[in-house]
């Protein structure tokens, strides 16, 4: 026997509330962290233990105190984050699509066992190549000294050298999708590999080239541990290692002033998640259904 109207609406309901509960608590849990800083942002006291949602006596002193504080050069600190982020990230896509090109379009002696050992150098985390990473830049700046240690430059080569092993898989498995019918009948009519790459190709890699952009670079504007190791000259810092200061003092910690920081560093994720949202969500579907 079928269900009755009425058994199949309760089950609907049931559902729908369950749905609404289970959505209620998830973006509650994601969104409390959030009010937190905002809340401490406010909060005259530099006390988190003792932290309300709705700060007493509350106000805009800690931002008063970050932007006006001569002796922490904050918008410095965030004008290196998006210089090192913005160029890691555009060096690390045209390095990633050209490895991709090669490594999917072409057959060459030894192509399995590159994929293979970028997939395993990839597994190691970077904070086991701490050390090797600041020999290595140092001896770089000895030869090349704007390429050393307390350079953007060696810090950005640093991060686009880390980025490309996943990127490069990520890139090919996208590329492989493509049919290479394109590249036959463009062959016919006399275009070159790069004509091809350029012309045809690269154009239909712009959904993934978006995604892997946006990872990329909030990948390196977050980074913490490389660029306080490479970068111990306070202008030259990023800033994550910048605010990291204002938590640092043994008798005294700004937590006020470190929200502040955080919020307005947070900024520019937000501003690229609102305009390029269609394009995250396009790439990452394309990605999953194309071919």
């Amino acid at each position: 026997m079928s269900k009755r109207p009425s058994s199949i609406k309760r089950s609907h309901t049931i559902g729908l509330i369950w749905r609404w509960a289970l959505a209620v608590v998830l973006i509650t849990f994601s969104i409390f962290p959030v009010l937190w800083i905002v809340s401490a942002s406010i909060n005259p006291v530099n006390d988190l233990a003792n932290q309300k949602l709705i700060p007493n006596n509350w106000s805009f002193e800690n931002f008063r105190q970050l932007v006006t504080n001569p002796i922490f050069p904050f918008f410095t600190w965030l004008k290196n984050s998006l210089i090192v982020s913005t160029a890691s990230t555009l060096l690390t896509l045209s390095l990633t699509t050209l490895a991709a090109f090669a490594f999917s379009r072409f057959r060459f002696r030894g192509r399995q066992g590159l994929l293979k050992s970028i997939l395993l150098v990839q597994s190691f985390p970077n904070l086991l190549a701490i050390v090797a990473l600041f020999t290595i830049v140092k001896q770089v700046g000895d030869i090349i000294p704007w390429m050393g240690l307390n350079t953007h430059a060696g810090l950005i080569l640093v991060y686009s050298g880390g980025a490309m092993g996943m990127n490069i898989w990520l890139m090919k498995g996208y590329m492989d999708t493509i049919p290479r019918d394109i590249d036959e009948s463009a062959h016919v009519d006399g275009a070159t590999d790069w004509q091809v790459f350029w012309k045809l190709i690269l154009p239909l890699l712009r959904p993934i080239l978006v995604v892997i952009g946006i990872l990329s670079f909030i990948g390196t504007y977050g980074e913490f541990i490389i660029a306080r190791t490479l970068l111990t000259q306070r202008e030259m810092q990023t800033v994550m290692v910048g605010l990291q200061i204002f938590t640092a003092g043994q008798y005294t910690k700004n937590w006020g002033v470190f929200a502040a920081g955080a919020l307005i560093a947070a900024l520019p994720i937000m501003i690229i998640y609102l305009i390029l949202q269609d394009q995250i969500v396009g790439g990452l579907t394309q990605g999953s259904v194309k071919g």
